[in-house]
């Protein structure tokens, strides 16, 4: 069973807004089994809504609208439906006796444009909306054919998702025939996405029955997987087979096979092993403290940290000779171990960090090219230190290396 979620709105085609109910709605849908295969934003036009309907309509079982039921010129959702079907609006008289109720509860005198919100699609039920004053509709119809399922649901988000759960959901469940959907997450990190497919690809597309999807970023490589079957437990089963077979491949990459964080991993094995991290940070100005100390309960572990930006901050705070930086400059091997060191020393802790680079834009060299970064990961056995280039601008390069020493503590402590 497929679903296209239709977000309605222009302002959803600028940068300065997002639609984020279709991440609520696509959670639900997948919960009963329903696979959402097309997302789309439109902007308040009729004829443009009206399209894009139509190609959902011919594509997906299941038709969801978001927005333009409001009383304004450009709400324009029910309108479209209307011409998308073929078939007539209606105002309903009950409707508008709701919205002049509610118009009097703000003793307020109801502009006439609002009046359009009781226009209802010929066949559609009414869904009562206690958050707003749009209502939503639903259709269960023939389109070509087919059995096509189609609601008209508010945008803002707190009319959406209470709408969605209270008045969709029930009917949805009701209609359909039991799916449910099974799901595993895998996460590896600093393996690139092609050489991640070639281990995997030969394993996923064996299992027909399971979608595999792969997401690439910064350095985080993660497969999901989606499984859909009339029990839960032979879709579970399913997942579960595949996710054995791909963390076997993976190796020392996976991090992760039910979806945690790297830095959520990273606290794990610091708790593990009863031991306590410190970071002396550069180029990442504090970017690694920053992702474990947003993991609720990470202060049983994390010491703490220091920016040590200028060459004095890398002396007084982590106690780098300054002899040292003239000699190998700040960015260098040697100084990346003496910032590990250090704040290990200085904190007490376990394991100690030192990052230092060049994020660009400016400061590269020949010799010390933007993106070159050094991390190094000290304890109370050996000093070790990764050379990495980086490519990039300055967030793409820092976001890298936060990553990269993120993993490197994660290995020292497996």
């Amino acid at each position: 069973m497929k679903a296209e979620i239709i977000a309605v709105g222009s302002e959803m085609l600028t940068p300065f807004r997002q639609d984020s109910n279709s991440l609520y709605l696509t959670e639900k849908l997948n919960e009963i089994g329903v696979t959402v295969a097309f997302k789309t934003i439109v902007g308040d036009r009729k004829k443009d809504i009206a399209g894009a309907i139509k190609t959902a309509l011919g594509r997906a079982d299941i038709v969801a609208l978001m927005g333009g039921l409001g009383p304004t010129e450009d709400d324009l959702t029910r309108e479209a439906a209307a011409a998308a079907l073929a078939i007539g609006l209606r105002r309903d008289a009950s409707q508008v006796a709701a919205l002049h109720a509610r118009a009097a509860t703000w003793r307020i005198t109801m502009p006439e444009n609002n009046l359009k919100q009781a226009d209802i699609l010929d066949g559609a039920a009414i869904l009562p909306n206690p958050n707003g004053s749009a209502p939503g509709q639903w259709i269960d119809t023939t389109y070509s054919g087919y059995r096509k399922l189609i609601f008209l649901i508010p945008g803002p988000p707190n009319e959406c998702c209470a709408m969605f759960d209270a008045e969709c959901m029930p009917r949805l469940r009701a209609a359909l025939p039991v799916r449910y959907i099974a799901k595993r997450t895998l996460k590896a990190a600093m393996i690139p996405e092609s050489q991640a497919d070639k281990l995997a690809a030969p394993i996923y597309t064996t299992f027909t029955d399971v979608e595999t999807t792969i997401l690439a970023k910064t350095g985080d490589i993660q497969l999901t997987l989606l499984c859909t079957k009339t029990s839960l437990e032979e879709a579970q089963r399913r997942v579960d087979e595949l996710a054995n077979k791909l963390e076997e491949v993976l190796e020392e990459w996976l991090y992760s096979s039910e979806g945690e964080s790297l830095e959520q991993t990273v606290l794990d094995y610091l708790g593990f092993r009863n031991a306590t991290l410190a970071v002396a940070e550069s180029c990442t100005g504090g970017m690694i403290a920053q992702r474990i100390t947003a993991v609720s309960g990470s202060s049983r572990s994390f010491l703490g940290g220091a920016v040590v930006y200028s060459n004095e901050m890398k002396t007084l705070l982590a106690g780098v000779d300054h002899e040292l930086i003239e000699r190998h400059g700040a960015v260098s091997q040697e100084v990346a171990r003496a910032l590990a060191e250090g704040i290990r020393q200085r904190t007490g802790s376990t394991i100690g960090v030192g990052v230092t680079g060049i994020a660009g834009p400016t400061g590269g060299t020949e010799t010390k090219p933007i993106g070159l970064v050094y991390i190094a990961v000290s304890d109370a056995q050996k000093t070790d230190c990764l050379e990495r280039n980086f490519r990039g601008a300055r967030d793409r390069i820092r976001e890298w290396a936060t990553t990269q020493a993120l993993d490197l503590i994660r290995r020292r402590l497996m």
